[in-house]
């Protein structure tokens, strides 16, 4: 099975939820590089589980240790790798797991491609924690898009049917920043009790809710991308969608576009001083392929946490059975809080494999 993405970059990610260690490998990287430490821990923080009412009671400090690629504080222009030790399993809670399949996971189909030789511990290599190594990927790459005048955020766009403001003309870096420490980040804060009593309502019940996040890249570079295969929009696709949850993308408007006429869809040039500009946003700042030099704009579907316990149909793999699942473990009650700043790495990466020579 490989897990290698990427044309100019290329990044390996590899362990198990519950394996000793997982971890990535990231492929020419330039050299000389000073890494800012401080603001990689804070990006690993921001996805990091705290035990609190959002997220899974399995506390993990995602320290990366970075084992090859760099040294005397610079990268080296070799494969840089960098490894997170898994330290608080509960790997008994999964027994149950070994021949019975979770409805809304990957079991059954890892359990059939493996031949029966999957981890199902914790989900396996499909597990959510394997996002850990992404958010430290993400994190370089964040950093040297800054360097160009590059920047990426999100938000929290929906919980369930309760729905944020979204992005306008203000975004930027500045908003990216102030809404990057909040630990719920929203960025109209009267609708924070809604959506907390959505995620604490489920939990209460021993189930999950979804939601939607929206995210910006701002800075990009006017015909950045390739038509076709290379495209701005395939590019992310292709790392959004390997976010586990993530069930939909769309660009701007997306499948509103299908509502409009085609004088409504369209997004009309200006020149204003040197620069120029579109009017509306609606293909979220990517035509053909190529970016247009305006916020490139798209938003994810996250479904609700495959992980609850309530009881569920499902069967035992090995005997064939038709059987009830009553599932240990612990789980979010909602992932998208801790799927932002996922997304956010995922996209810095994708932006920079593009860019990079």
């Amino acid at each position: 099975m490989s897990t290698v993405w990427g044309s100019k970059i290329k990044i390996a990610v590899f362990g198990e939820s519950h394996s000793d260690a997982i971890g990535v490998v990231i492929d020419n990287l330039p050299p000389g590089i000073e890494l800012d430490m401080a603001e990689i821990e804070r990006q690993m923080a921001r996805r990091a589980p705290n035990g609190g009412d959002f997220s899974t009671p399995r506390v993990e400090s995602d320290k990366v240790e970075i084992v090859s690629g760099y040294f005397n504080d610079r990268t080296t222009g070799t494969p840089l790798c960098g490894i997170i030790r898994n330290t608080n399993t509960h790997s008994s809670d999964y027994d149950q797991l070994k021949e019975v399949v979770r409805p809304g996971h990957s079991d059954f189909g890892y359990y059939h491609k493996s031949g029966g030789n999957n981890d199902y511990r914790g989900g396996g290599h499909s597990s959510g924690r394997l996002t850990a190594p992404l958010v430290f990927a993400g994190a370089i790459c964040r950093q040297l898009l800054k360097e160009k005048g590059i920047y990426v955020g999100a938000h929290i766009s929906s919980i369930g049917v309760i729905k944020d403001d979204g992005f306008d003309a203000r975004v930027g870096a500045e908003m990216f920043d102030n809404l990057s420490r909040q630990p719920f980040p929203i960025i109209d804060k009267n609708k924070f009790n809604s959506m907390n009593f959505l995620i604490q309502d489920a939990k209460s019940n021993g189930d999950s809710v979804g939601g939607t996040i929206e995210c910006a890249i701002v800075g990009v570079p006017i015909g950045l991308g390739e038509p076709l295969f290379e495209s701005v929009e395939s590019k992310l696709a292709s790392l959004l969608f390997s976010v586990p949850a993530v069930k939909g993308v769309q660009f701007g408007k997306g499948y509103e576009l299908t509502k409009m006429m085609g004088s409504e869809a369209n997004d009309p040039f200006y020149n204003l001083g040197d620069k120029v500009f579109t009017a509306t946003n609606n293909n979220g700042g990517v035509l053909g392929g190529l970016a247009t030099g305006m916020p490139i704009m798209f938003d994810v579907a996250i479904k609700p946490t495959a992980s609850i316990f309530k009881e569920q149909d499902t069967i035992n793999v090995v005997t064939g059975e038709n059987v009830k699942l009553n599932l240990k473990g612990r789980h979010d009650s909602c992932i998208v809080v801790r799927a932002v700043p996922v997304i956010e790495a995922v996209a810095a990466i994708a932006i920079y494999d593009l860019l990079r020579d």
